[in-house]
């Protein structure tokens, strides 16, 4: 099951927060077709908001077709956004970013620093070699 945070200094609005994780647990294949999202009252009890902030998230979710709530019983996930292939290189990617986040740490890079340098990266188009 996943386990929401959150990030008062993100900038981003709390319920987009909720929406990127479930995406993003999707994408990682945390989460799958079938697995229920924590209820509305775990989510408050954790991580200390609004339940509306929380049915608002979950209601984007269900408008996109991620979601489906069952009155009763939870919202559970309807599809996934990875396949079987994407989810086969996580591993050795995986691995080859935390190298290279230990080579940053040890260079003496700050946290930020490291986002900054990742995000700038992440950003810039890569140049295909001929």
């Amino acid at each position: 099951m996943i386990e929401f945070h959150l990030d008062a200094r993100s900038g981003v609005a709390p319920y987009m927060q909720l929406i990127q994780q479930v995406k993003r647990a999707m994408r990682l294949g945390v989460l799958s077709e079938g697995d229920q999202l924590p209820t509305v009252k775990e989510v408050v009890a954790r991580v200390a908001i609004n339940p509306n902030t929380v049915l608002k998230a979950y209601r984007e979710l269900e408008y996109e077709g991620l979601v489906s709530p069952r009155p009763g019983v939870g919202t559970f996930i309807t599809r996934t956004l990875s396949d079987d292939a994407s989810l086969a290189s996580h591993g050795p990617l995986r691995r080859e970013l935390e190298a290279w986040l230990a080579k940053a740490r040890a260079a003496g890079l700050a946290e930020e620093s490291i986002e900054a340098l990742f995000e700038s990266a992440f950003r810039t188009p890569v140049e295909e070699t001929a």
